[in-house]
């Protein structure tokens, strides 16, 4: 499929009455969004299949859901730093982050580097970036040893001030995931939480609260990874 005839179909999908819709439900505000779901970008991108370099031109369009398609269309392997930072600097919204974060970002070989790295920016979404690759990491690279996630510890309790919701978030979304990816780091996150949760400060309180609430949960399920040395377990029974 051409440019021409993916950006005629995404014309086809249009709706502006969804682009209030995700600005109302979803707190989605996006520059020049015509208003596609992001379930009808899946099947479409389905229907292309992998093409970096129509997904190089979809994200040049400028239009909103052209670079949504490019996260489902471009593939890690073809991934620069250049790209990344070219592309991570005009994110504007927790959508279009979480969808570069998960679907290439984290799956690439830049994904540990750049997490850490972009933990240290002030825009909210660079910093949200970083975060939403650790989480993402957790199950991307099914084999990493758990000192690549005991080194995001650091950083996780480093900003767990920051009060920007779509940081907070992230930042208590990489905990979360971190604490279930096996038996030992469950153990070690709950630690960090606990620590967190001693800071005497609103942010990291909710932030530690509500990953000791997931923690400790009855029958949480514990993915285990990396599967050579972890079995999938349920902790807390009793």
């Amino acid at each position: 499929m051409t440019f021409e005839e993916v950006m005629d179909r995404l014309q086809q999908l249009g709706d502006p009455e969804k682009v209030e819709f995700k600005k109302k439900k979803f707190g989605v505000v996006a520059h020049n969004s015509i208003g596609v779901y992001h379930k009808d970008l899946k099947e479409l991108a389905k229907e292309i299949g992998a093409d970096h370099e129509l997904a190089l031109q979809l994200f040049d369009s400028g239009l909103y859901e052209g670079r949504l398609l490019c996260s489902k269309l471009f593939r890690p392997k073809h991934l620069t730093e250049e790209l990344m930072e070219k592309w991570t600097a005009t994110f504007e919204n927790w959508e279009i982050c979480d969808s570069f974060c998960m679907a290439i970002y984290a799956r690439s070989s830049f994904a540990v580097q750049k997490a850490i790295e972009w933990t240290e920016r002030e825009p909210e979404f660079e910093k949200r970036s970083g975060f939403v690759i650790m989480a993402a990491y957790c199950m991307a690279d099914k084999k990493a040893d758990n000192s690549v996630f005991e080194s995001f510890f650091p950083i996780i309790i480093r900003e767990a001030k920051d009060e920007r919701i779509y940081v907070k978030k992230a930042v208590n979304w990489a905990l979360r995931n971190i604490g279930k990816r096996n038996v030992d780091l469950h153990r070690r996150a709950t630690e960090v939480a606990k620590e967190i949760l001693s800071l005497d400060d609103r942010t990291a309180s909710w932030i530690a609260k509500d990953a000791l609430r997931e923690f400790e949960k009855k029958g949480l399920n514990v993915m285990g990874y990396p599967r050579n040395i972890y079995e999938r377990t349920v902790v807390n029974l009793l």
